[in-house]
């Protein structure tokens, strides 16, 4: 695999007035033997006409040297083949003008939109496309993926997306070990989501204490994004990128059990208030029933506690708003 080295350079204010001299001599030289040409109506000298060309192409082939970066953006350059380093530095900056200005590759983006005349898609042998890769950002970058549906652990169809923060860490990586680094980073995103996605459960199927121990998709967002970050991370490595962060953006059950999975999330939510309504009800009666005990306020044997208790669970548990019934008998006649 390739590794990033540092390429060296010169300061391109330097070479800059030695070009303009170049492009000045030069004029000169042609001009004049031009307006010799026209005042004598013969050629003039051929050695300054042949300086004049000679020292127009060698500035130009000098001026192929000189390129700029902005913070933010690196260089590869290229030796007849050979990686020589990269330059990261921004400002003005001059290097062997023989070092490659493009590299050219098949792009597949542009491979699989192209068609031949019978409106057939071209191969990638068919079509090359020249993309200027010696220039690559090394910004961090936001890739928004789409929704995809995905099982989770439990098999349940669902809809999930995520955003990723990226950047090129090894500019050597992205441009020799991958095709294009670009797309590849978009694959690879897609297919670890889809792996994350498969590994735990949208959500607790049971309220219980075994159960909400483990992780799920919904309730433990944090866990699940550094298990994302961290599967991303392995799977960038080859093209030099690295994961600043990954977030989830979007997480729903899939349409065709959505309703099922609302009337579950509805019953258990039932359940489980009714299940805090009883324990409550049930601590209320205890806690009336040892009062009158304790104050000597009625004395009550086992069935008049259990007519007690009946009572005041109906009351506490009730959904709707109890009437009273006076009883002027006795509760054995």
């Amino acid at each position: 695999m390739s590794h990033e080295i540092k390429a060296k350079s010169l300061n391109g204010w330097v070479i800059l007035p030695v070009l303009l001299i170049g492009y000045l001599a030069s004029v000169y030289c042609i001009v004049g033997a031009i307006i010799e040409l026209i005042q004598t109506e013969h050629l003039g000298s051929p050695v300054m006409i042949t300086a004049g060309v000679v020292i127009l192409v060698a500035t130009i082939f000098v001026n192929n040297g000189l390129f700029s970066l902005q913070p933010g953006q690196a260089r590869v350059c290229v030796l007849f083949g050979s990686y020589i380093g990269t330059i990261r530095s921004d400002g003005l900056h001059f290097v062997n003008p023989l070092c490659a200005h493009e590299l050219s590759y098949a792009s597949e983006d542009i491979a699989a939109g192209a068609a031949n005349t019978n409106g057939e898609t071209s191969t990638l042998a068919e079509v090359r496309a020249t993309k200027n890769t010696s220039v690559i950002s090394v910004r961090a970058r936001t890739l928004t993926g789409d929704k995809l549906k995905v099982n989770d652990k439990m098999g349940n169809p669902i809809e999930i997306a995520t955003v990723i923060v990226w950047r090129v860490e090894d500019t050597a990586k992205a441009v020799f070990d991958v095709d294009n680094y670009e797309k590849y980073v978009r694959m690879q995103a897609e297919t670890a989501l889809r792996h994350v996605a498969s590994l735990y459960a949208y959500d607790h199927m049971e309220d219980d204490d075994s159960s909400n121990t483990a992780i799920t998709l919904r309730s433990n967002i944090e866990e699940v994004s550094n298990k994302l970050k961290e599967e991303l991370s392995r799977k960038f490595e080859p093209a030099g990128v690295c994961v600043e962060d990954a977030r989830l953006t979007h997480l729903a059950y899939a349409p065709e059990i959505a309703q099922a999975m609302l009337r579950r999330q509805q019953a258990e939510a039932v359940i489980s208030a009714r299940k805090k309504i009883v324990e409550g009800a049930v601590s209320m009666v205890d806690m009336a029933l040892e009062q009158l005990d304790e104050r000597n306020i009625v004395e009550f044997d086992n069935e008049r506690k259990a007519a007690m208790a009946s009572n005041l669970m109906v009351v506490l548990c009730g959904d709707s708003e109890t009437q009273p019934v006076i009883n002027t008998g006795s509760l054995y006649q």
